[in-house]
């Protein structure tokens, strides 16, 4: 039967899966979920001081350089998508590509990353937390903040769908107020150089040995990387989206193009409202964002400003953690972690609670690393790298399998003729980014920072790695999903899986 014929629930049944999720998401909120996760307010705030001391006012001409190449990415994921609307995406996708055992890896390498970016946002967010409350937490006090942000998003994922759909809803208000408002005001009202002034590296090139811009601009490049991330979560709640063949592939390019055109428009804002470009060049200011807006709207602007941008961390963060959970969901639903029975329960609320616990605790482990602020910094430098790492399994498997004939597309998104020609961008373009992210940079590294530091993405990568292999000689989780779920054409009947929460056969 094809899958035109089928209701949400049948199409899930197909590939062996019962509904247990609650499936209650719009095409809003889906795109919701990924807009709040990519958030232009947190990927802005954590790349513009250090894209700024690398290249100069300059950088922002890395920004569309990095969303056009995400674009290609996207793409790919939107065929996939539309294809296999199941939770947990990336690693649902690899598995019906190329196998289990490759499915594995990137679904290991991509629930460390989220669970470390949850670290991240909660660790950063905790900053506004405090400076709500006119707080000016010490190094382990926002240890401590950042505990209280965890707990607020974990108490929201925990009570259900209904108030996540409200949070990043109002984050996504936040984020409207926070970026595209204040970015228009900024930069039509309140400039304070000339067009030009983004042409310019003020000097940047001497930081870097070879003396050369182009090296300050490929840092750029790398660091930019980080604020087109997250478009991915929108296949992860498949599951929970209504008509998600249709809906998600959609949500998964609009929500990087919105956000992508907010980032651009926002730093090309605060670029030429800023004053003392230097100062941040310097290191003297880490934060260019808030003077800006406090200078150019007066003192009142503050306290509200600080809602705003809390809003959106809280949005962020909550996203990010329902991307984790629903990918230890959809691994230990396949058996493929320890403890998977209590990993893919689903509790009365239809969230799989057991995986939001593990996830938690995990993302709370990595926030006792910030007791050393250069330990917490190499934990969330492997994030960045870590998700183009992750894209690149992806698409190179979907390279792989349509050169071999193992998938031939067949969701209601289709790319047509230019499918391969995207594709082939897409895993050329991840793996210069992947690359250019990875590479030991000294002079980007904190002072006096320790070698472990510098080579954080290779080393944290190389050791997932090899954990990762060990697990997997040893228990063999590959074997246990081998004969379930056909990867062919979805018009196909798939063969039931008889395992963990799929269908009897």
């Amino acid at each position: 039967m094809s899958t035109t014929q089928l209701t949400d629930e049948g199409v899930l049944e197909s590939f062996g899966y019962k509904q247990e999720l609650k499936r209650s998401l719009s095409f809003w909120t889906n795109f919701a979920v990924g807009f709040a996760f990519i958030s232009p307010v947190v990927g802005l705030y954590a790349i513009i001081a250090l894209a700024t001391f690398a290249a100069g006012p300059a950088w922002v001409w890395a920004l569309p350089i990095v969303l056009v190449g995400q674009l290609f990415v996207a793409s790919v994921f939107a065929e996939l998508a539309s294809q296999y609307p199941i939770a947990g995406g990336v690693y649902q996708w690899t598995r019906r590509l190329t196998g289990p055992t490759y499915a594995w890896f990137a679904g290991w390498i991509y629930v460390w990353t989220l669970m470390l970016t949850v670290t991240a946002v909660a660790y950063f967010g905790s900053v506004w937390l405090a400076s709500v409350f006119d707080a000016t937490p010490s190094p382990n006090g926002q240890v401590v903040w950042a505990f209280a942000l965890l707990v607020v998003t974990t108490i929201v994922n925990a009570v259900g769908l209904n108030p996540l759909k409200y949070v990043v809803n109002v984050g996504i208000i936040a984020e409207c107020i926070a970026s595209v408002l204040i970015g228009l005001l900024l930069l039509l009202f309140f400039r304070n150089h000339p067009i030009s002034f983004l042409w310019d590296g003020l000097g940047s090139a001497s930081n870097f040995n070879s003396g050369s811009y182009f090296a300050a601009f490929l840092a750029a490049i790398a660091i930019s990387g980080w604020a087109f991330v997250g478009f991915d979560s929108c296949g992860s709640v498949s599951e929970e989206t209504k008509d998600p063949m249709r809906r998600v592939p959609r949500a998964i390019l609009f929500s990087l193009l919105s956000v992508g055109a907010v980032i651009i428009l926002n730093s090309i804002a605060i670029g030429l409202s800023f004053e003392d470009t230097q100062a941040v060049m310097s290191g003297e200011v880490l934060d260019p964002v808030t003077p800006a807006v406090v200078d150019a709207f007066g003192s009142w602007a503050e306290k509200p400003f600080e809602l705003v941008v809390l809003a959106a961390f809280v949005a962020c963060g909550i996203a990010v953690q329902a991307t984790a959970t629903r990918v230890l969901f959809s691994l230990s639903r396949d058996r493929m972690l320890p403890m998977s029975g209590v990993l893919s329960r689903v509790g009365g609320r239809q969230v799989p609670l057991g995986a939001l616990a593990v996830a938690s605790v995990v993302s709370a482990c990595g926030l006792l690393f910030g007791l050393n602020a250069r330990a917490v910094n190499t934990l969330i430098t492997f994030g960045s790298g870590g998700y183009y790492i992750t894209f690149w399994l992806v698409c190179a498997a979907a390279l792989y399998a349509r050169l071999s004939g193992r998938w031939v597309p067949a969701g209601r998104f289709s790319l047509g003729r230019f499918a391969l020609p995207v594709n082939i961008v897409a895993v050329a373009w991840l793996t210069f980014e992947a690359i250019n992210i990875a590479w030991p940079r000294t002079v980007l590294a904190v002072p006096g920072a320790k070698f472990y530091q510098v080579w954080a993405i290779v080393l944290i990568f190389g050791v997932l790695s090899v954990i990762g292999l060990i697990y997997v000689l040893i228990t063999r989780p590959q074997d246990r999903i081998r004969e379930s779920t056909a990867m062919g054409d979805l018009t196909e009947e798939p063969e039931l899986a008889t395992h963990g929460g799929a269908l009897p056969s």
